[in-house]
């Protein structure tokens, strides 16, 4: 298929500006592939769909607050630092994006709060990406608290251009089961998991399963090839345990439903699969690109949210749902005014 084909239009008012006041309260659409029809629901209305043994996989990922707002040297210009992940504990080198990138040169050092955090530009790596070295003579421990203390939640820009961040950003833009540390963008299908749903499941017997995709900004990199075959997404670390792999096993053999909670845990199982459909262990990184047409082996359920257009996730949603399918779902979720994007609502695909 061709990037054309995913293209529709969101009203600008259907953009979740702020999260629903209770996570499992956003509204839920209902896909069903076999009788291809679609139904409305609250989010908490999921647990309907799911009996004893069935097991919902999810990324448990955290988002780190990965936005710095520095200086830079001598003129005190402003700099935005966009953390994207560490390279080197030792060295204490970062691989970020910088804005404006063309004042920033190599050489050049960075101030942070009172002069708190000082950081040395090394190398460029893209148009708008360096590499930083931080000059810090504390332990690694003090040098994250001391960097992440700095540091401001990294909304995204769908958010950041309707206003600015909230001080309760900090909570709701993070699943309630994140645990390990090393995304800059929320999982954002699991934000609608309450701690209170999540007992409800376990009461019922439902199964959960963690597996950990540290999700980058390259989900929201345009795609600039029409034939999508050509285009190349950047690597997402990413693990599966042994654990997780051996609860999804043995409910696969007991023929039970295998959900997948958002693109990024879809990935990462589509990742590490067999051709037998059972799911293997993995450490590494994956840049794995899912359009139509795609048959998936590891799941026979997924919960997403609704993903901008001509985006790699929402191209996903289409391979998983079935193309006519999606593309009605989200026409009807226009005309029925559903919630868009991160702080959006939700999708059950069955």
């Amino acid at each position: 298929m061709k990037l054309s084909q995913f293209k529709y239009y969101v009203p600008p008012e259907l953009v979740a500006k702020f999260p629903a006041e209770n996570r499992d309260e956003s509204r839920l659409m209902v896909l069903d592939r076999k009788a291809n029809t679609i139904e409305h629901k609250l989010f908490k209305d999921v647990i309907d769909y799911f009996e004893e043994d069935d097991v919902i996989v999810r990324n448990d990922t955290l988002v780190f607050p990965a936005l710095l707002c520095g200086q830079k040297e001598k003129t005190a210009a402003p700099i935005s630092v966009f953390l994207l992940r560490e390279l080197d504990k030792e060295s204490r080198l970062w691989d970020v994006l910088v804005d404006p990138a063309r004042k920033i040169r190599i050489g050049n050092k960075l101030y942070f709060g009172e002069d708190e955090l000082v950081a040395e530009v090394i190398d460029n790596t893209t148009s708008r990406g360096r590499t930083l070295r931080f000059l810090y003579d504390g332990t690694h421990e003090e040098f994250k608290r001391k960097l992440f203390a700095m540091g401001q939640t990294p909304m995204p820009e769908s958010i950041l251009r309707l206003r600015d961040v909230a001080p309760e950003d900090k909570e709701r833009y993070q699943t309630v089961y994140a645990r390990h540390e090393g995304a800059v963008v929320a999982p954002s299908a699991g934000l609608h998991f309450s701690k209170l749903l999540i007992k409800r499941f376990e009461l019922k017997g439902v199964r959960f399963a963690d597996v950990t995709l540290h999700v980058g900004i390259g989900n929201f990199k345009t795609i600039d090839v029409e034939d999508l075959a050509k285009h190349k997404i950047d690597s997402e670390e990413m693990i599966i345990t042994q654990e997780t792999a051996d609860i999804i096993n043995r409910a696969k053999a007991k023929g039970k439903q295998i959900c997948a909670v958002g693109t990024t845990t879809m990935k990462a199982l589509e990742s590490s699969v067999y051709n037998s459909g059972l799911i293997k262990p993995f450490n590494g990184w994956t840049n794995k690109f899912i359009f139509p047409p795609y048959t998936f082996t590891s799941s026979n359920a997924f919960i997403s949210n609704f993903h901008p257009t001509q985006s790699s996730m929402f191209m996903m949603v289409c391979a998983y749902g079935g193309y006519d399918l999606v593309m009605r779902a989200y026409k009807t979720a226009i005309e029925e005014k559903y919630h868009f994007l991160t702080y959006g609502d939700a999708m059950l695909i069955i």
